[in-house]
């Protein structure tokens, strides 16, 4: 596996689901919408996920799985794929990052990096 930091591009909007959380009972949802642009010249498929979430108390949950939301997206050099998930964690704020592992059509398996975010309920962080 080598690694590929400047052919998949990763951006991620996070959105807090006040209509979902219930902060009485310390559960707060957020969503995030990512997107993935394939920078390079080259198509690539993403095949696995893993993401590190930490709470604003330290807490780590780790997630690793197949694709994102049941697909296995195969990027061309040029294009975008975009998708909605969501999380929920225990306190207010919170911080997400991770990484996909992508394959070329020429069997070239790395990394593409999701940068740090923060998932935050508005008006928490100043």
């Amino acid at each position: 596996m080598t690694d590929n930091p400047n052919k998949i591009n990763v951006e991620v909007l996070p959105a807090y689901l006040a209509d979902q959380s219930d902060p009485s009972n310390d559960h707060y949802v957020f969503s995030y919408t990512v997107t993935i642009r394939n920078n390079g010249d080259h198509p690539a498929r993403l095949l696995r996920r893993h993401w590190i979430i930490t709470d604003g108390d330290g807490q780590v949950q780790e997630v690793h799985g197949e694709g994102v939301i049941g697909e296995q997206p195969h990027i061309q050099p040029g294009k975008d794929f975009i998708y909605t998930s969501g999380t929920f964690m225990n306190t207010p704020v919170g911080t997400m990052r991770g990484s996909y592992q992508m394959i070329t059509d020429a069997g070239e398996t790395f990394e593409a990096d999701i940068p740090d975010f923060t998932l935050a309920v508005p008006n928490t962080l100043h």
